[in-house]
């Protein structure tokens, strides 16, 4: 797919791009491992769900601040503040986005599982999480691709369950997405972004409003466009920023455009 050799006028190093579903492609460097910052979110989900079906945990039992549950702490809608336990919102008031949310997720799991999350999570992925389930990813784009295939055609999910996922949790919550300002409604599955009607937005003008996924401050993003029935993933060795805004949309503008 020659759209994805935009990356070779990006602005970083190193990067590796891949396509699944409708089309199958991969380019650039695809053995090398970068670090997925928060695109960790989405596989961490997964396994939080995979917990879920297994009986581990239940969505709406108790977790995080008084009145929170799993399904919050999923939702970023638990009012928990971005990186410690400070609370800065009633459960389910405002869309917080929230890495010690996600801590305290992993945390829930494990002490219901009686083992360590990150054991958990190589379970269910079969690659490591060596760092925070919020961010701790680093591995290459063929794992990448790994869950970009789940996210299409579930196996370690039942599609009911991706299908809760991908749907509008809490819905009308206010909030700010990162890097890109406060969004009305802010609007996120079980740790999944929904694109609805978000502008701007680190997806393209073509992506239906049914699109989800995440993207990392470390340079990579991972979207699934369930009407077009594809997957974009990329990762980079640069840090998100406006060079980001400018190239992620015409990149998946452009992989989406190839389709037609």
């Amino acid at each position: 797919m020659d759209a994805l050799r935009q990356i070779d006028g990006w602005p970083c190093t190193n990067a590796a791009v891949a396509v699944v579903g409708a089309a199958d492609a991969v380019y650039g460097q695809v053995e090398r491992p970068f670090a997925w910052a928060s695109v960790t979110k989405i596989a961490t989900a997964v396994a939080a769900l995979v917990a879920v079906e297994e009986g581990v945990v239940d969505l709406d039992e108790p977790a995080g601040p008084e009145g929170s549950t799993v399904r919050h702490l999923l939702a970023h809608a638990s009012g928990l503040g971005m990186d410690d336990a400070t609370v800065l919102a009633r459960p389910g008031e405002r869309r917080v986005y929230s890495n010690a949310g996600f801590e305290l997720l992993a945390a829930t799991v494990a002490h219901r599982g009686g083992i360590p999350f990150a054991r958990y999570f190589e379970e269910v992925w079969g690659f490591p999480l060596a760092g925070s389930p919020a961010h701790g990813v680093t591995a290459t784009i063929e794992e990448l691709r790994t869950v970009a295939h789940e996210l299409l055609v579930p196996r370690r999910l039942a599609p009911e369950t991706l299908a809760e996922a991908a749907t509008v949790q809490f819905p009308g919550l206010d909030g700010v997405l990162p890097g890109f300002g406060r969004m009305s409604p802010n609007d996120w599955g079980l740790g999944l972004e929904v694109r609805d009607g978000k502008a701007p937005h680190w997806t393209g003008a073509r992506n239906s409003a049914a699109t989800f996924g995440h993207f990392g401050r470390a340079g990579g993003f991972l979207w699934v466009d369930p009407e077009a029935g594809i997957a974009l993933a990329c990762l980079t060795d640069l840090d998100f920023g406006d060079w980001a805004k400018d190239a992620w949309p015409r990149l998946s503008d452009a992989v989406l455009s190839s389709l037609s």
